[in-house]
């Protein structure tokens, strides 16, 4: 996907919010210890994460920070790179195009030099 497709693309903030629920709690935090950390209410952090309230860049910076999380991850559902491109080109033909193709080529080389170092 390219960065234009990205633009086009509206944030789902239940979505978001999800992740860093699920983030959240695969760090094995409570709400109300996330709410501390980013310095916000317990009540803003529950509506944060059912999408219900939109949140500052400089929340969603320490929300990522405090998790360790990525901000890709967080809002797209999916690390920065890791778009259709290389994901769904295989299942979707029609977003299979000559650049995807190359990448996906580079990887799976470089994955196979590894490989063979071990």
């Amino acid at each position: 996907m390219d960065r234009e497709d990205r633009m086009d693309r509206q944030l789902d903030y239940a979505r978001i919010g999800g992740r860093i629920r699920q983030a959240r709690k695969m760090k094995g935090w409570r709400q109300d210890r996330l709410a501390k950390e980013c310095e916000i209410s317990l009540s803003f952090m529950g509506h944060i994460e059912r999408g219900t309230r939109r949140m500052s860049l400089d929340t969603f910076a320490k929300i990522c920070k405090m998790l360790e999380a990525d901000t890709h991850e967080l809002l797209w559902g999916a690390p920065y790179g890791a778009g259709p491109g290389l994901v769904d080109m295989w299942e979707r033909p029609e977003l299979r195009d000559a650049h995807s193709y190359r990448v996906y080529v580079k990887i799976m080389k470089s994955i196979a030099d590894i490989m063979q170092e071990m």
